[in-house]
């Protein structure tokens, strides 16, 4: 299996000499189960000028960043959607599969890293310039019938059983390691199980969804919101017994102190030993 490769390419609080923006182009391996070393990942950075800001341009440099890897990825992920056509065609034109998702931790740790030791260092660094441009977000579907899930519950595990997860029996899911966001062995890490006859179709459904995080929405209505790809959200559940209205005020609660970080899983039933899918999630504050 291939890696994933996670992307963004965007202006950033840097002017040339003639007061333009200058763009840059970063590329970081995703880690997908607990335990990697984030630090032996691969990473690639590049300026870009205003005046050559293309598919062409980013084309030649992901073939750079392919030839320093030494060999490609097997899809690759962005969460910038502004840059949706762009990135799209440069993935196209050298055959890699791409995706719009927020699943993309690592590049954005590495992000805001940057904007607050590498571009200040830089010549040109203008900090009043604002990076991104936020997009209204679309609002939540309701799940296909077909693939709602029977039954489901909060749960909670702490953050040292997930040292065993590797060796967990899923078909469809992905971790990340713990350690990158700052969470110690004793946090609780809070979740949700699905449980579902067809717990396997609806796994891989979800699977092909790019789960970023869950959320507890009374915005509109009490209700628990899956957010999936670059701004997608999912209706998961309608809240109103009062009772489980508080236990989801307790699984907010429980991810903030665990820094964003949650799980979902999907299962036939409660005594089920094996996972039909699992997804450690972690929300974050995307630029």
């Amino acid at each position: 299996m291939g890696s994933i490769w996670e992307l963004d390419f965007y202006s950033r609080p840097i002017v040339d000499d003639k007061q333009k923006k200058v763009w840059e182009v970063l590329i970081c391996e995703t880690p997908t189960e607990v335990g990697i070393n984030t630090d032996e990942l691969f990473r690639y950075a590049q300026y870009c000028p205003s005046t050559t800001v293309n598919s062409g341009w980013l084309k030649t440099a992901m073939q750079e960043a392919i030839a320093q890897a030494g060999e490609a990825p097997m899809r690759i992920r962005f969460f910038r959607r502004q840059m949706n056509n762009m990135i799209t065609k440069a993935c196209e034109d050298i055959g890699i599969p791409v995706q719009a998702s927020r699943r993309t931790l690592l590049l954005n740790q590495w992000l805001q890293q940057r904007m607050e030791q590498v571009y200040p260092q830089e010549p040109g660094y203008a900090g009043g310039i604002n990076p991104s441009v936020r997009l209204q977000a679309p609002l939540p579907q309701k799940l296909p019938d077909a693939l709602e899930g029977q039954k489901w519950q909060f749960a909670s595990l702490s953050a040292a059983e997930f040292k065993d997860m590797p060796e967990w029996e899923i078909d469809f899911g992905e971790g990340f390691p713990l350690e990158i966001v700052g969470v110690s062995e004793a946090t609780p890490i809070p979740g949700v199980l699905i449980f579902s006859p067809r717990a396997l179709p609806l796994a891989g459904w979800m699977s092909g969804l790019e789960l970023a995080w869950l959320r507890f929405d009374n915005s509109q209505g009490a209700r628990l919101v899956l957010e999936t790809g670059a701004s997608e959200s999912w209706i998961l559940a309608n809240l109103k017994n009062p009772q489980v209205l508080a236990a989801a005020e307790d699984f907010e609660s429980a991810k903030q102190k665990a820094n964003g970080v949650h799980f979902v899983a999907v299962q036939s039933d409660a005594e089920a030993e094996s996972f039909a899918g699992f997804w450690l999630l972690c929300e974050v504050n995307l630029p």
